[in-house]
């Protein structure tokens, strides 16, 4: 027979065990890795506007634990296969990161394609549901966006193509990289994370970045001259927000729902457009520290188009080899980028 005092004590340890269960059984936790320091602009703006976003969504159901500057371990370019290997649940990287493994983004890539940021992100979102599923079939896509001006960062004045020659400039992807070598300087491959260190050590001579990213990589500090281009964007690269395919495929219905909810067009465009606006507040802080920053003309830019083409040329070809028409690719985000009126 079981007393009063026994009981109690059953009851006590009952109450300890269901306690230590989960409050619900289909609560989840998303790791979240990417390569930038937390404070720097994309994950400060972006990924945790997304993450919160999804956690408020969710009534908490969603944890998102976030782990900035590769904290899981490995390197940038090996971002793709943690989001694929389930290493993390969702990762944000540059796609050009793995050289050629998606041709078909890089058109976005190509010199002077994009003049804006969310009409590039908008278009690049449609073509990816049009065109790039299949490329991307071993993640989860939630969003593909584009940064805005790409520009040219340096120890010395570039004005001209001309100024390029003998230059070691870093350059983020295979197209970036060809762009560089097209004008006449060195391509150096490299993630963002490694450029303040090879600028300091004389590396490299300049880095290929936009003005958003520079504060955080201390690139005024480093190189006090700055080229960009009067209503153009010399280059862009393109990112993804992507998902491990079976983690989110083990979502109950819901919980699916509220991570579509906060992922796509809507979001892909949130995120180029504010990563190029915080372009402005960047820019003011290498003039404030008294750097040159010169601004191309678009009538001098045409020295610099002439000087690009055989870089469309190359991709053009490479295209074909591979069984996709390029030119329609690039037509077709030229149309999408027009018809934004966002």
């Amino acid at each position: 027979m079981i007393n009063r005092r026994t009981l109690a004590g059953l009851l006590g340890g009952a109450a300890l065990a269901l306690g230590a269960l989960p409050a619900a059984a289909q609560d989840v936790t998303l790791k979240l890795h990417q390569f930038l320091p937390a404070q720097a602009n994309v994950p400060k703006l972006i990924l945790d506007v997304w993450a919160d976003n999804v956690e408020e969504a969710s009534g908490g159901r969603i944890e998102i634990e976030r782990y900035p500057s590769m904290q899981l371990g490995g390197s940038p370019p090996q971002l793709m296969d943690q989001a694929i290997d389930g290493v993390a649940d969702v990762v944000w990287t540059v796609v050009g990161y793995t050289p050629g493994r998606f041709p078909r983004t890089e058109v976005f890539e190509l010199p002077f394609m994009v003049t804006d940021a969310r009409a590039g992100s908008s278009a690049y979102w449609q073509m990816y549901e049009k065109h790039m599923q299949e490329d991307f079939a071993d993640v989860h896509i939630l969003g593909t966006w584009i940064h805005g001006p790409g520009m040219i960062h340096a120890n010395q004045e570039v004005l001209t193509p001309e100024d390029m020659q003998g230059l070691k400039i870093r350059g983020a992807t295979r197209q970036v990289n060809a762009l560089i070598e097209t004008l006449g300087a060195t391509p150096v491959g490299m993630p963002v994370p490694a450029i303040p260190e090879a600028l300091s050590k004389g590396v490299i001579d300049g880095t290929t970045i936009p003005w958003e990213v520079t504060p955080a990589l201390k690139i005024p500090e480093l190189v006090q001259n700055h080229t960009e281009f009067e209503g153009n964007h010399l280059y862009n690269v393109t990112f993804v927000l992507a998902m491990n395919k079976a983690k989110y495929e083990s979502l109950p219905d819901d919980l699916k729902t509220v991570i579509d909810d906060n992922s796509g067009l809507e979001f892909s465009v949130f995120a180029g457009g504010t990563q190029a606006d915080a372009d402005g507040p960047s820019r003011q802080i290498a003039a404030d520290a008294g750097n040159a920053i010169v601004t191309v003309s678009e009538e001098d830019a045409q020295a610099w188009r002439e000087a690009a083409q055989p870089v469309y040329d190359a991709w053009l070809a490479e295209m074909e080899e591979k069984g996709i028409d390029g030119q329609a690719l690039i037509d077709e985000a030229r149309a999408l980028m027009d018809a934004y009126d966002g």
